[in-house]
């Protein structure tokens, strides 16, 4: 590793905590990421030539802070901060500090980071695009080119979230067990924002990042609750979806459906961990719909041919998530299952009724139409696969249900 790369990750790593601590310090979100950027600048100059402190965290937490005391200091004429050959070298100043953050000082530090970016008032588009900058540290330019939007547009959406969590006068003492256990649920959702918005974009796309990104941030949350079954669930269903990554797109960019996918190419590491996370968090005996999702996404994975999953099990899991969290997205999803044991007339009797909610979402009129297909009204599935083509949010969306189109006209011509 070269001297920039050891930086580099160091910083990346040390970033949750240290802007946790120096918004604690300043109240401001802001002044954090001044502060943190400019310890970073000191690091980047310092570090080559001295080596790693002994807790490069605490380093730039204690440099951060000094470094906007100063900037406090200057606008009051006061003294200014020590000369550098002073700073590059803290000593024993780094001890207590790095002696906090192991008593796990750091966590609430975190989590109140984490509350801030994730606070009910933001939309929860604010809310990611908040802390991939502030807590994952991705430029402007990355987070808006993920977004496929403008970094002018982009810009403004960060600074007006930054500004209406000002207006919202949120405090930054460090949150009770109540507030605590309501606000993980937004942190949990927003995590996993971030990861679908990875997943469901195109081979090749900028947008494929945000799946690691969203993984190291569940990691980090794992850390800081260590016991709780929902954020073990999240990590499961992240590893086990993000282990057939490599084999979801062709050589071409089209999709390959999960049937006709090389399970011989799965990530089985990240299976295996998926696996044991999703069996430790059951092991707790306080269900939740990130499980449940886990368990789904578990018996996918252990079938090592299409014919042997047990789809039984996947539809009474999918009937499980309908009662703990109703969505017709879920009942969607359901429908797959219940194709595969009852036939697609049984499936297509399920979701019709969910048709006014879901006019405007792609996946239900590529399911419609494919079920349509099969049961021969062939007409109407084509008028539902325009449809599907109409609202395709990806090329490779489009170019898949083209496909279906040219199977349903093969079909027409043998009738």
């Amino acid at each position: 590793m070269t001297d920039l790369a050891w930086i580099d990750a160091a910083i990346v790593a040390a970033r949750p905590e240290a802007i946790g601590a120096l918004l604690r310090y300043f109240r401001d979100l802001d002044t954090a990421e001044e502060a943190f950027q400019d310890a970073c600048l000191r690091a980047l100059h310092n570090w080559p030539e001295k080596g790693p402190p002994r807790d490069p965290t605490a380093w730039l937490i204690l440099v951060g802070r000094n470094a906007a005391l100063d900037g406090v200091r200057k606008r009051s004429r006061s003294a200014p901060l020590p000369a550098e050959d002073q700073l590059s070298d803290l000593g024993d100043a780094e001890a207590p500090l790095a002696e906090r953050l192991d008593n796990a000082d750091y966590r609430d530090d975190v989590l109140r980071l984490l509350f801030i970016c994730c606070h009910p008032d933001l939309p929860a588009t604010q809310q990611i695009a908040l802390a991939l900058r502030i807590v994952s540290g991705l430029t402007v330019r990355e987070i808006a080119r993920a977004f496929l939007v403008g970094e002018a547009a982009m810009e403004q959406r960060i600074t007006r979230a930054k500004a209406r969590i000002a207006g919202a006068d949120v405090p930054f003492e460090t949150p009770g067990p109540v507030e605590r256990a309501e606000r993980l649920a937004a942190v949990l959702a927003m995590v996993y924002l971030v990861f679908n918005e990875g997943y469901s974009a195109g081979a090749g796309s900028q947008r494929l990042a945000l799946t690691a990104e969203a993984v190291r941030l569940a990691r980090l949350l794992l850390r800081l609750f260590q016991t709780e079954p929902e954020v073990m669930g999240l990590l499961a269903l992240m590893l086990l979806q993000q282990a057939r990554a490599e084999t979801r797109f062709d050589a071409a960019g089209e999709i390959v459906l999960l049937d006709d996918q090389d399970r011989g190419r799965w990530d089985h590491r990240q299976i295996g961990e998926g696996l044991a996370l999703a069996e430790k968090a059951l092991r707790h005996q306080r269900p939740g719909p990130y499980q449940v999702q886990a368990a789904i996404a578990a018996v996918h994975a252990r079938a090592t041919r299409p014919e042997d999953t047990d789809w039984a099990n996947i539809e009474g899991l999918y009937a499980a998530l309908e009662h703990m969290q109703p969505s017709p997205v879920i009942t969607l999803n359901r429908a797959v299952a219940v194709d595969k044991l009852a036939g697609p007339a049984a499936a297509l009797a399920l979701i019709e009724p969910l048709e006014p909610r879901l006019a405007g979402y792609f996946p239900f009129h590529g399911a419609r139409g494919h079920f349509l297909m099969r049961i021969g009204r062939l007409e109407e599935a084509r008028v539902a696969f325009d449809r599907a083509i109409a609202l395709a949010a990806t090329p490779a969306q489009a170019a898949h249900i083209r496909r279906q189109l040219d199977r349903l006209i093969q079909t027409a011509d043998v009738a």
